[in-house]
């Protein structure tokens, strides 16, 4: 199964590959089928030529298919996603095969193959399926930036921050969710698996991991979750050190009215005599 060609039969011999970002999880458990090409992830072929490969992250590679073909793919992976977007960010490549020749990107944006066996796709989807979820991640991170912007420019202008403590917890809350969502589930810089038994295949990988600056993208996103997590400690403390004084300011009063208190009663108790 794993030398099927997905290919038109075409003189242009051409091919369609389509990432989908479908949620946030999916769960491939019970997935396995007999004809699979890979298991980490999830590859097999389908339909008249086609051939899919399923991402745990929530995206979906698809090669070859007919609409009907992926509405039919969709439909039966749709019940495992975990956390369905609305919006299903997309990335498209067509594929060209040329026996002869160096595999790269081409000027028209197609990316030219020697042919479209398992391992091939599989490493072409790799670097689809990351660049899928890099956009979703690079969105999340620009909102909460986007929110932390009127609080960080308050703070510079007046010297004091915005004290509205709820919205203050409710930014840190969204903070540390996009922290937990994003670190850590696409390891951008993992090369994919099939490499190992086929080393061949680095150099088509490291054109890809270019084209899409997979690597740049990575770096960047981490920089900027390291910039949401200082912004979120700090968020913290300020909101911690205003408890603080405002506690010191609590118990202050408290003295002053007991000490105002107790001299009254002494005056009273003189005036009484």
């Amino acid at each position: 199964m794993e030398n099927q060609s997905p290919f038109t039969s075409a003189p242009s011999q051409k091919m369609t590959a389509r990432a989908l970002l479908l949620g946030e999880r999916i769960d491939t458990t019970g997935l396995e089928r007999t004809d699979l090409v890979s298991t980490a992830p999830l590859a097999f072929h389908t339909g008249q030529a086609g051939f899919v490969v399923l991402y745990k992250f929530g995206v979906a590679v698809l090669f070859g298919l007919s609409p009907l073909e992926e509405d039919d793919v969709l439909s039966q992976v749709g019940a495992r996603v975990a956390g369905a977007v609305s919006r299903r960010d997309d990335e498209t490549l067509m594929l060209e095969l040329l026996a002869e020749g160096e595999e790269k990107p081409l000027a028209n944006g197609h990316l030219s193959v020697k042919d479209a066996t398992g391992p091939r796709l599989l490493v072409i989807a790799d670097a689809l399926a990351k660049s899928v979820a890099l956009a979703r991640d690079e969105r999340r991170v620009n909102a909460v930036f986007d929110t932390i912007e009127p609080f960080a420019a308050t703070l510079a202008s007046t010297g004091r921050p915005p004290w509205k403590r709820r919205a203050m917890l409710e930014l840190i809350g969204q903070t540390l969710l996009v922290q937990h969502r994003v670190s850590g589930r696409v390891a951008v810089e993992d090369k994919p698996d099939v490499l190992w038994d086929r080393p061949d295949l680095e150099r088509l990988y490291a054109r890809l991991e270019d084209e899409y600056e997979l690597a740049e993208r990575g770096r960047t996103l981490k920089t900027k979750l390291d910039v949401i997590g200082e912004t979120a400690r700090a968020f913290t403390e300020i909101i911690d050190a205003d408890r603080s004084v405002r506690l010191e300011w609590t118990v202050v009063v408290l003295i002053l009215t007991e000490i105002i208190l107790s001299l009254a009663q002494m005056f009273l108790f003189r005036g009484g005599h």
